[in-house]
């Protein structure tokens, strides 16, 4: 079980995070990027994970600058509800909410090499961090909602990233990831046959084999850039 703590973003914004510390000497740090759903529990969860695996693990909580203390599931209105805060951060100016995940690397950093594993709207955020953060060594984005729209496409990613797509995604078509993996042949592209959301235990979409079969992949994957 981890613990809330507070961090402080350059310019003085603090905010929280979930941090679940390893048993013992850490191997590395992953920072966990939310989903629309707030740090909840399915995100701690995650943390926790990564964690069970040896890895500092640090989830920032990513709409606190629009709204505090935000804990969603995963209903329509709790979707809807993730969908507006999402937009507002958005919004903000730059560089929005990507301060507040390099106070998280930072952080994270005490541990060793960082790797950034994002979910939903936090996989075009780990996405993001690839090419504009300081201080991370991989980035593993999960069905990331925008990341093949040819404005994040154009992005060019500074450490080596792996990529989780389902092809039942309605959100996010598959002819779009295909050009996203023609764009980026050195992106680890990944697709499972699964829906959006296939990672979350917590939603109707959840793929037990998929999510497996991702979590193997990602671990596999710090492994190599975060030893």
């Amino acid at each position: 079980m981890g613990q809330f703590i507070e961090l402080t973003a350059k310019d003085g914004f603090a905010f929280p995070a979930y941090v679940a510390e390893p048993a013992g000497t850490p191997k590395g740090a992953v920072v966990v990027i939310q989903e629309i759903f707030g740090v909840n529990a399915h995100i701690r969860s995650v943390a926790d994970g990564y964690a069970a695996e040896g890895y500092l693990a640090v989830a920032p909580a990513t709409f606190e600058r629009v709204q505090r203390g935000v804990e969603l599931g995963y209903e329509e209105e709790d979707r809807k509800a993730g969908a507006a805060l999402k937009s507002q951060v958005e919004a903000l100016p730059a560089p929005g909410v990507m301060i507040d995940l390099q106070a998280a690397v930072d952080y994270a950093s005490r541990a060793g090499k960082v790797g950034v594993v994002g979910y939903c709207w936090g996989g075009l955020l780990s996405w993001r961090a690839a090419s504009l953060l300081d201080g991370i060594s991989a980035a593993a984005p999960y069905y990331g909602g925008g990341v093949t729209t040819p404005a994040e496409i154009a992005r060019q990613p500074r450490v080596p990233v792996m990529a989780h797509f389902g092809e039942k995604d309605h959100y996010i078509p598959l002819d779009s990831v295909q050009a996203f993996a023609k764009a980026h042949p050195d992106v680890a592209v990944y697709v499972y046959a699964a829906d959006h959301g296939f990672n979350c235990d917590h939603r109707a979409s959840y793929d037990a084999a998929a999510a497996k079969l991702a979590r193997e992949r990602t671990l596999a994957f710090f492994g190599q850039h975060l030893a």
